[in-house]
């Protein structure tokens, strides 16, 4: 038997360990987590490990009531907490007890518990809710997309805060349980698999869950009239597509395509590892004010206008792309947004390949050599953006462009290596550009950074030199070669027209006339 001796000065350390902190030592946690491009988005003082959302949400009203339940552990010793959230509040209970809480901001729920909560404390938090989220604004936008036969929440940067209160950031990912009930002939569709339906009293109800960490953007729900293919990939996920019912001539465009997705997210294992979840699939509700597509976890949103001209199998692409690239490993503040756009664009440059449409090195040089160099396309940096250019066009094709001068400066072995280890690396977390560098770094044994800085920091068009180094449209003289896939690529995004309100400036899918990807 050992005995182990503490001296005197550790004792008393230890003794003052174990006496709780004074009512003076709490404090409250931060109204933002932390991101310079959105200040206010996220919350300190806590990490959400799981949501259980239980819902009821009628149709012809667009009214939703639900009760929220968070499992979270406190950060630090807290004395309130804020949740981001937009509906109207009846009750907030933490562990168990009542809490007081009020609205701040534009779209902040302040929640003080009875009593103060130590850090690292297991946290129950309860909140009852209801409202008409078609009728809640923030900034001056809404991400509800109100439908003929129902609703949708979808958007990025932020959706969540018109149908449940959560901590809004990429940085704090959860599991998810989404249970709905709705007038039976609707549907509710969400992440992850179907566990379950019931039927009482002229209602069903719809139990979804997502049992891999998903980030709160990424959590979508669309009630409405939908058919529903079900199905499994070559690899075994099993695979739930919805259309909403009223797409009219869109119907069958978006059906031809969207039923391919087992088949591109099997292919897409060869660039980037196995799938990453136990669910695939993708659903097409009729929103006539939105022209995006959205990488919601499992499940993309498509807008009927992306197939507006017959089969969109790239926005596919794209869309599943970010299951690796945006959703499994996932930003760690925005500005490392070209994670996920120049990746999934670059996706859809291999499936170009893929189809004999176009290489990818063809569809590098072709953006190269098309703009000018005083196109303002150049003074956008893909690698830091800025919130008003998040979803700028360079930051997906610039974006893409900036991979081919990686693969032409490392070659194919370590490139493919590259893009294959990294979702592997950061699975279900998060990270940023710069992590990403030092990887290609490690993985091609090659200093990198100078590379990375012409393609993604400089805000100008790289040079004759260095586009000839990197082996980017080294002919000159000659009018740029348009790839056959050029048109469908370009289908998939238009030119990203946002609106910015109230000087609150962000990419928030509100295209005014072009379609896009996010």
């Amino acid at each position: 038997m050992h005995r182990r001796i503490i001296a005197p000065g550790a004792l008393a350390a230890s003794l003052m360990l174990a006496i709780p902190a004074s009512a003076a030592d709490y404090s409250p946690g931060a109204p933002g987590i932390g991101d310079p491009y959105y200040p206010a988005y996220g919350n300190g003082g806590y990490d959400v490990s799981h949501y259980d959302l239980r819902l009821k949400y009628q149709p012809e009203t667009d009214k939703l009531e639900g009760t929220a339940t968070l499992l979270a552990t406190t950060t630090q010793d807290l004395s309130r907490f804020n949740l981001d959230f937009l509906l109207d509040v009846s009750e907030v209970r933490v562990n168990g007890a009542k809490a007081s809480f009020k609205t701040s901001g534009e779209h902040e729920l302040e929640v003080t518990p009875k009593t103060p909560l130590p850090k690292g404390t297991p946290v129950t938090v309860v909140v009852r809710y209801s409202g008409v989220p078609s009728s809640k604004e923030a900034y001056g936008f809404t991400s509800w997309h109100r439908t003929p036969d129902g609703g949708v929440g979808a958007n990025e940067p932020e959706a969540a805060w018109w149908w449940f209160p959560s901590n809004d950031h990429p940085l704090d990912k959860a599991t998810y349980d989404v249970s709905v009930a709705v007038p039976d002939g609707s549907q509710a569709i969400s992440n992850g698999t179907l566990q379950s339906t019931s039927s009482r009293a002229g209602w069903t109800r719809f139990n979804w869950r997502s049992n891999k960490p998903q980030a709160t953007y990424l959590a979508t729900l669309a009630i409405g009239k939908f058919d529903v293919t079900t199905g499994t990939s070559e690899s075994g996920i099993p695979i739930v597509n919805a259309y909403s019912k009223d797409l009219g001539d869109h119907y069958g465009a978006a059906r031809a395509s969207i039923e391919r997705t087992g088949e591109v997210a099997d292919w897409l294992t060869e660039y980037f590892g196995p799938y990453p979840f136990n669910a695939l699939g993708g659903y097409v509700p009729n929103t006539t004010e939105t022209g995006y597509a959205l990488e919601t976890q499992t499940r993309p949103f498509y807008s009927p206008r992306q197939f507006a001209n017959g089969t969109n199998v790239s926005v596919v692409v794209h869309e599943l792309a970010h299951q690796w690239y945006g959703n499994l490993v996932s930003v760690a503040g925005w500005k490392d947004i070209w994670i996920n756009e120049g990746f999934a664009r670059y996706a859809q440059w291999l499936w170009s390949e893929h189809e004999g449409e176009g290489t990818a090195q063809e569809l590098a040089d072709y953006v190269y050599a098309s703009l000018p160099a005083d196109d303002p396309f150049w003074k956008v940096r893909p690698g830091d953006p800025g919130p008003e250019n998040q979803f700028h066009l360079a930051v997906y094709d610039r974006g893409a462009l900036a991979l081919q001068a990686l693969r032409n400066e490392i070659g194919d072995e370590d490139f493919f290596a590259i893009l294959k280890g990294w979702p592997k690396e950061h699975a279900h977390g998060n990270a940023t550009v710069g992590e990403f560098v030092r990887y290609a770094e490690r993985i091609s044994g090659r200093p990198l950074a100078a590379l990375f800085d012409t393609w993604l920091y400089q805000p100008s068009k790289p040079s004759a030199p260095a586009a000839r180094e990197a082996s980017i449209a080294p002919l000159t003289g000659t009018a740029p070669v348009q790839p056959k896939s050029w048109k469908k690529i370009a289908a998939t995004n238009g030119v990203h027209d946002h609106d910015h309100k109230e000087g609150h400036e962000k990419g928030h899918g509100h295209e005014k006339e072009h379609e896009s990807e996010h």
